[in-house]
């Protein structure tokens, strides 16, 4: 078994929770993992982009090479095309469709879903909405995570135990949400 994932985005929309999860279920199927991240500068909407590599055997590197990655996982759609490179022909995009528009000469969306509807396996999805019409404003990112658990090819309760433990401590009323928000995704790719 082996998964090479990107998950990008930009600063502060929850892309190192995403890939928090993502390793506390693979740990706890005593699975290697090598993680590398790049943070931007969230106060200015900077790139945030992390490569997750989880495997049943020992993993030299933190980095995921070009053409390599099973799946890109993007809370905005443009920065699913800027780790495309990374993808593999056969792999997997989950993004959210709504675009985060944060610099003067952001493509045109049209272009933007033109590039992405190019693809042979695109899940895209409005996390933001969902997440307002569900009750769960502020986990849009685990929204797009239940989207992607298929792709992952992680089980859905292995998601949701480690939902469990890494929100814990934020109490259960943010575990409770961030599971529904889970189930809501999972249901949204359907």
């Amino acid at each position: 078994m082996k998964t090479d994932i990107i998950l990008c985005g930009v600063g502060g929309q929850g892309i190192l929770s995403i890939a928090t999860i993502i390793g506390e279920a693979a740990m706890n199927e005593n699975l290697y993992i090598k993680q590398a991240e790049v943070h931007g500068m969230s106060q200015r909407g900077g790139d945030v982009q992390s490569n997750l590599r989880i495997s049943s055997e020992p993993i030299a590197s933190d980095l995921i090479p070009k053409c390599a990655a099973d799946v890109i996982i993007s809370m905005e759609p443009m920065e699913a095309l800027r780790y495309l490179p990374y993808l593999k022909s056969d792999g997997w995009i989950i993004t959210s469709n709504v675009p985060f528009v944060n610099i003067p000469n952001y493509p045109e969306l049209e272009e933007v879903n033109q590039a992405l509807a190019k693809l042979p396996h695109v899940v895209a999805v409005n996390i933001e909405q969902l997440a307002k019409d569900n009750g769960v404003p502020r986990s849009a990112n685990v929204i797009l995570l239940g989207a992607a658990q298929q792709a992952l090819g992680i089980d859905y309760e292995k998601l949701e135990a480690a939902i469990r433990r890494v929100f814990a401590r934020k109490g259960e009323v943010i575990v409770e949400a961030n599971i529904k928000a889970l189930a809501i995704g999972r249901d949204a790719q359907e």
